[in-house]
């Protein structure tokens, strides 16, 4: 069942965001308008370190009044790929220097009221280059093993959907290459 978009209207606009609504039908032929947001496409990384530890931030986010365990991102600037914007980001929030990265997950994280596509990235390693330019964004910044990731979940000490998404996924596909493993060994 899709839904017919017969156009839409500007109410906001910045360099992050735009603001619309959307004359829209649904298949009953009901029609009216609804909001859209477009946020500007952004990149989250998860730098997995030694001993699986992905290297963290501890943010407070102004928007829900929570302090949280975040992974590097931001936003990817115009004149950048994905992956530039995620190497970019990670620097500058922590000052390591992440090694080759690859995608781990592609997301639309609110797909029923926003265009806000992230990109996820796994770098697995990093070198320390320096202080973090940015030291505006985060409290702290730590290695965290990757096994106490579903605890702090639990307690709500990660909330963010992409660091989630970022982390389950590099769980999941950690344990596939474990049971793989396994399983090659048994034979």
């Amino acid at each position: 069942m899709r839904w017919t978009v017969h156009g839409k209207r500007l109410v906001y606009s910045s360099q992050w965001m735009e603001l619309f609504l959307s004359d829209i039908e649904i298949p009953n032929g009901v029609r009216y308008e609804h909001h859209l947001i477009r946020l500007a496409p952004s990149v989250a990384v998860a730098v997995l370190g030694n001993s699986n530890q992905v290297l963290m931030l501890w943010r407070h986010r102004f928007t829900t009044d929570t302090w949280n365990w975040e992974i590097p991102g931001g936003s990817v600037e115009a004149d950048e790929q994905p992956a530039q914007a995620a190497a970019r980001e990670v620097e500058e929030e922590t000052g390591w220097r992440p090694h080759v990265l690859s995608e781990l997950a592609y997301i639309q994280s609110m797909a029923g009221i926003a265009e806000a596509e992230q990109h996820i990235f796994l770098a697995e390693g990093a070198r320390y280059i320096g202080p973090s330019v940015d030291s505006h964004e985060s409290d702290r910044i730590a290695w965290i093993p990757l096994a106490d990731v579903p605890e702090l979940i639990a307690r709500r000490q990660i909330v963010g959907g992409a660091t989630v998404v970022a982390l389950l996924q590099l769980r999941l596909s950690r344990d596939r290459t474990l049971e793989a493993t396994a399983r090659s060994g048994c034979r």
